[in-house]
């Protein structure tokens, strides 16, 4: 499987049909997404997030890889190794002794939802959730939000309760890592500094696409953001302002193709 895709970015649609259908405030939805990805569901090579569990493989596989590849098969959680594009190099590592379970045994996208949650979320099998994931940001919302609402995690997100929502999300050693508290200091920011601008946060994606470093994608326009456009400009000779003008997000989506 090919796993780069266009890495098309939320929508103003996609992300308000998935936010009336759980009925969550935006700002807390963002402060989950920002907590599982810091807000970005694709790689700047267009993959999606992904983040491969080595105990879930040796579950699936019945611990058969145990001893000869214990890297990425161990009955123990932990030894994830680098983030980003290096989880495919496991991945692939994985593919290579079970197809099926080494799927499964990712987080996939924006919001890391499992792959061995396929078919209770109601893709036909897990190919076909990966093949939604690699589509777009939107695309992998949806699958967030058929997680929230099948574990009525919807709910208690309303609800602001982040010590629940992480015990449901985050499994019962949340603690370990502080994933309620961040969750609430991911809120509190949203409340004072404004949500996503999602125009600004698709510049920020495809700028990263284009090589270039424009910050967190966190839909704010920060000096980092606005250097990088400066660079797309000079390099598409069009005028270097560091505005997001038409022009400059063309240019953006024309080179992304």
């Amino acid at each position: 499987m090919d796993f780069a895709g266009q890495g098309t970015p939320i929508s103003e649609s996609g992300f308000k049909g998935v936010l009336t259908g759980l009925g969550v405030e935006a700002a807390a939805l963002w402060a989950m997404l920002r907590v599982e990805t810091s807000g970005a569901g694709f790689l700047p090579d267009r993959r999606p997030q992904i983040l491969f569990e080595r105990h879930v493989f040796a579950r699936f596989t019945g611990g058969k890889f145990n001893q000869t590849a214990p890297d990425i098969s161990n009955p123990v959680a932990g030894g994830y190794e680098a983030r980003g594009a290096h989880q495919y190099d496991r991945l692939e590592k994985a593919i290579a002794l079970d197809r099926e379970a080494a799927l499964q045994s990712c987080s996939w996208g924006i919001g890391q939802v499992m792959g061995f949650h396929a078919e209770t979320l109601g893709y036909t099998n897990v190919d076909d959730m990966v093949n939604a994931a690699v589509r777009s940001e939107d695309d992998q919302l949806k699958a967030v939000s058929r997680f929230l609402t099948i574990n009525n995690l919807n709910k208690v997100l309303k609800a602001n309760d982040w010590a629940k929502f992480a015990h449901g999300y985050n499994g019962p050693n949340y603690a370990t890592n502080n994933y309620d508290s961040n969750l609430k200091k991911q809120y509190e920011q949203l409340l004072a500094n404004g949500l996503p601008d999602l125009h600004v946060r698709a510049a920020q994606l495809y700028l990263r696409y284009a090589g270039l470093d424009p910050g967190p994608v966190d839909g704010l326009m920060g000096d980092k953001t606005r250097g990088a456009v400066r660079q797309f400009q000079q390099r598409s000779s069009l005028a270097v302002t560091g505005v997001l003008d038409d022009p400059t997000f063309t240019a953006l989506l024309g080179e992304s193709g």
